[in-house]
C-alpha cells in the first residue's frame, strides 16, 4: 500500500489526467488564499488529481461530480490507497468550489422533516428579525425542537391543535426536581418565544405563550463571579506578545478586561467598527444594539500591534481570525472563551470559572469600589434592565455593612 502511495505522489501532478485537470490551479489558488501550508496544499492537489484519474476510469464527466461520488472515491481509496486525515474535508471543499462557480449543479438538499422545517424557519426569524446572539438562538431553537418532538408535531394541523394544558404539562415535566429548575427556566423562556412566533405566523390564534407558568426561582441569589484584579493582570501578562497568537489573545483579553465586552461582541468585531481618527469602537451587542465606546490607548495599541504583526492575510472583515487554515473570522464566541481558559492555565490560576464573563464582572466590581453608581456601571456594561446591574450591589461590602443590623449581645 505504501508503494502505491509513493507511486501516486510521484506521478499524479507531473502528468495529471481526467476531467478535473482544468480545475487544479483554481483549487490551489483557493487553498493559498485560505492560508493552508504549502505541504498541505500539495497533498490536497495530489488527492484531487487521483480523484480525477478515478473519475476517468469510471467514465464520469465533471458535471456528474457530487459529494456522493466523492464519498464513493474515498471508499475506493481506503481499499487501494493510503488513508490520510483531512481527505474528506479536501474533497468536500473541492466539490463546493465547483458548485460555487457553476461547474456542477447545487445538490438538492434532503427533504426536511416537519419539525426541522419549523425549527429552521424559527431560527431564521430569530437571526434576521430579532437579531439575537448566536448562543441565544441555539438555546431557543433547542427548546422549540424538544417541544415539537415530544408533542409529535408532524404537520401544521397538529401544531394548530395545541392546547394550553399540553404546554403546561410539558413545562412542568421539565421542572421536576430542584436541581432541574434552571434548565426548566431556560426551556420556558425559549418555548414562550417559539409560541409567540408560531402565533405571529398564524399557526394558531390562542396566546399559548401566556399559559406557560413561571418556573420557581429566586433572583439575585448568587454573587457575580469576578476575577480578582491581581489575577487579571497575571492572565494578561501570560500572553506571549512576541507571537502572532499572543498578540491576538492579548488584544481580545484587553477588550474583555478594560471595556467589559462580552465574548460574542469581541468575536463579531469588524475592521469597520474601529474609527481610529475619532478613537471609538462600535460594539454590536444584544438585540442588534450598537454602542460607541472609547478606544482606550492600551487597547488601540494592542489591536494595532496584532493587525500589523499577527493578523493573517484574509478577505474577512472580522478583526480577530483563526490562526490556522482555513483562515476566517470566528463564527461564535467559543474561541474567545477558549483563549481566556488557556491564558488562565498559563498564569497558574486555579478557578472553577474560566469564562470570559468574569472579566466583565471584574470591571463592574472595580468601578463600584471606585465610587461609580449602579447607573454608571449599567451604562458602561450596556444593560437594558437596571435590575441586571443591581446584583453588583452585593459585592459592595463597605456600603452593606452600614445597613447591616448589629448582632444582638447576650
Amino acid at each position: 500500500m505504501e508503494k502505491s502511495c509513493r507511486k501516486t505522489r510521484s506521478h499524479a501532478l507531473d502528468a495529471p489526467e481526467g476531467p478535473l485537470v482544468d480545475y487544479l490551479a483554481q483549487f490551489e489558488s483557493l487553498l493559498v488564499e485560505q492560508g493552508y501550508p504549502s505541504d498541505t496544499i500539495r497533498r490536497f492537489l495530489l488527492l484531487i488529481a487521483d480523484f480525477s484519474v478515478w473519475l476517468k476510469a469510471q467514465q464520469l464527466p465533471v458535471k456528474q461530480v457530487t459529494q456522493a461520488s466523492a464519498q464513493r472515491y474515498l471508499r475506493y481509496r481506503s481499499r487501494h490507497r493510503c488513508r490520510r486525515k483531512g481527505n474528506a474535508h479536501a474533497l468536500q471543499r473541492f466539490v463546493q468550489m465547483l458548485q460555487h462557480h457553476g461547474v456542477v449543479e447545487q445538490e438538492t438538499p434532503v427533504a426536511q422533516s416537519t419539525v426541522e422545517h419549523f425549527v429552521s424557519d424559527y431560527s431564521s426569524y430569530l437571526h434576521q428579525e430579532r437579531g439575537l446572539a448566536v448562543t441565544t438562538v441555539k438555546k431557543y431553537v433547542r427548546a422549540a425542537r424538544s417541544f415539537l418532538i415530544q408533542q409529535r408535531i408532524t404537520n401544521v394541523r397538529a401544531l394548530s391543535s395545541l392546547s394550553a394544558q399540553r404546554v403546561i404539562r410539558f413545562v412542568q415535566s421539565k421542572g421536576a426536581g430542584r436541581s432541574s429548575a434552571p434548565r426548566a427556566q431556560h426551556m420556558a423562556i425559549g418555548l414562550r418565544s417559539f409560541l409567540r412566533y408560531a402565533r405571529y405566523c398564524g399557526y394558531f390564534k390562542p396566546d399559548l405563550a401566556a399559559a406557560i407558568p413561571r418556573v420557581a426561582g429566586w433572583s439575585m441569589t448568587s454573587i457575580p463571579k469576578a476575577i480578582p484584579p491581581k489575577d487579571a493582570q497575571r492572565v494578561l501578562a501570560s500572553c506571549d506578545r512576541r507571537s502572532a497568537v499572543g498578540r491576538r489573545d492579548y488584544a481580545m483579553l484587553l477588550l474583555l478586561a478594560r471595556l467589559g465586552l462580552r465574548a460574542g461582541e469581541v468575536a463579531s468585531l469588524t475592521l469597520d467598527d474601529i474609527d481610529w481618527h475619532a478613537g471609538t469602537l462600535t460594539v454590536h451587542g444584544k438585540g442588534s444594539q450598537e454602542s460607541p465606546l472609547p478606544l482606550l490607548e492600551p487597547i488601540g495599541k494592542a489591536i494595532a500591534a496584532y493587525l500589523k504583526r499577527g493578523r493573517p492575510h484574509c478577505k474577512s472583515r472580522r478583526v480577530f481570525l483563526r490562526m490556522h487554515a482555513p483562515i476566517r473570522g470566528f463564527k461564535t464566541e467559543k474561541p474567545v472563551s477558549t483563549a481566556v481558559g488557556r491564558a488562565m492555565q498559563r498564569a497558574g490560576i486555579d478557578s472553577p470559572h474560566r469564562g470570559a464573563h468574569q472579566f466583565r464582572h471584574a470591571l463592574a466590581t472595580h468601578m463600584l469600589r471606585q465610587g461609580s453608581s449602579l447607573a454608571e456601571i449599567g451604562e458602561i456594561l450596556r444593560h437594558k434592565d437596571p435590575d441586571t446591574t443591581r446584583i453588583y450591589a452585593k459585592v459592595d461590602l463597605t456600603s452593606l455593612r452600614v445597613l447591616a443590623t448589629p448582632w444582638p449581645r447576650t
